[in-house]
């Protein structure tokens, strides 16, 4: 298989640059894999197609602030640290994509503040680097306060104050994304307790985004893709949940990711690809995704290219909202 069959036509304006006042206004495409059809609907209509024995599985990792601005120490030029995964327990060393990255060597030091400051350390296969951190006091008061949400290169604008809940779930709990996983983004706690009241259980992982889910591949020939690896956890009490459930709904393409994994490990590097058997996922609440991305291709995988692709380009001509701040799909059947 070739990347090059995961594509669609995108005009720009419909990539979404703010998110809707009210989470839960989005608009969802429900597409359904037995019928090959699918229907506009609303967001608010999801408690509609849930039943009885039904368990939503939701991604609760928290984004932190990890995008740095800065500058080299002895310079004045503007420099970016973006970090994108913990790499020791204290949370002083990190994975990181840096720009200017060519005049950036090792030894070097970047001011981001006057309580924060980063060392490049090494540079990896991709161009990613190898930083040390260097606060005054905790890491992550030191971010919260130097640090600005990671909104995606497909916004083009800077962080607001208001990002700051907007790009975070209502129910993040557990500190480590450098994304959000948006297809929670939508949910509020009423539409939570109408999911309750339609007779559907909820259950909790975590997948920490980073790389693995939103770097671009290197290759167009998909069986050669292989990702970066990311954090998780699935409890026991989630595993218990889906084992009784009925139907698995995975919010977001981060939740089928995990709950698909091998829960003994404390990573993840799956791809998911057309052909892979779904263990876990009986159906699936995701945003619309970038053409040729590991997303997209999940997705694909899940309810069928064709479907898939014919389904976007209906979400195209309809006006849909896409990306991070957009629109939502959900696949049944």
């Amino acid at each position: 298989m070739l990347l090059s069959d995961f594509d669609y036509h995108l005009p720009e304006e419909l990539i979404a640059q703010e998110p809707l006042a009210d989470r839960a206004a989005s608009r969802m495409l429900v597409v359904d894999r037995k019928s090959g059809t699918w229907q506009d609907c609303n967001f608010r209509d999801l408690p509609t197609f849930l039943h009885p024995g039904d368990c939503l599985v939701l991604n609760d990792s928290r984004v932190f602030p990890s995008r740095l601005y800065g500058h080299r120490e002895g310079h004045t030029g503007k420099v970016e640290v973006f970090l994108t995964q913990q790499e020791s327990p204290d949370a002083l060393r990190w994975t990181a994509l840096v720009r200017p990255g060519r005049k950036m060597r090792s030894g070097e030091r970047i001011v981001i503040s006057d309580d924060l400051s980063v060392e490049i350390l090494g540079r990896g296969d991709f161009g990613e680097r190898t930083v040390q951190l260097f606060p005054k006091g905790d890491v992550f008061d030191a971010l919260e306060r130097a640090g600005h949400v990671p909104l995606p290169p497909y916004i083009h604008r800077p962080d607001s104050a208001s990002d700051r809940e907007r790009y975070q779930t209502v129910f993040a709990r557990e500190r480590g994304s450098v994304a959000a996983p948006t297809a929670g983004l939508h949910f509020t706690p009423e539409i939570l307790d109408a999911c309750r009241a339609a007779g559907a259980a909820s259950a909790h992982v975590t997948l920490h985004v980073g790389l693995g889910t939103f770097q671009p591949l290197h290759t167009d020939i998909i069986e050669e893709v292989k990702l970066h690896s990311e954090s998780f956890h699935v409890p026991q009490e989630t595993v218990a949940a889906m084992d009784a459930a009925s139907r698995v709904i995975a919010v977001g393409t981060t939740g089928v990711r995990a709950i698909e994994s091998d829960p003994s490990s404390p990573r993840t590097e799956l791809f998911i690809s057309p052909g892979f058997h779904f263990h876990r996922t009986g159906a699936m609440l995701t945003n619309f995704h970038l053409p040729k991305s590991s997303l997209l291709v999940l997705v694909c995988a899940f309810a069928g290219t064709e479907l898939t692709l014919a389904a976007y380009r209906h979400a195209v001509e309809a006006r849909y909202r896409f990306f991070s701040y957009g629109d939502c799909m959900l696949i049944v059947g």
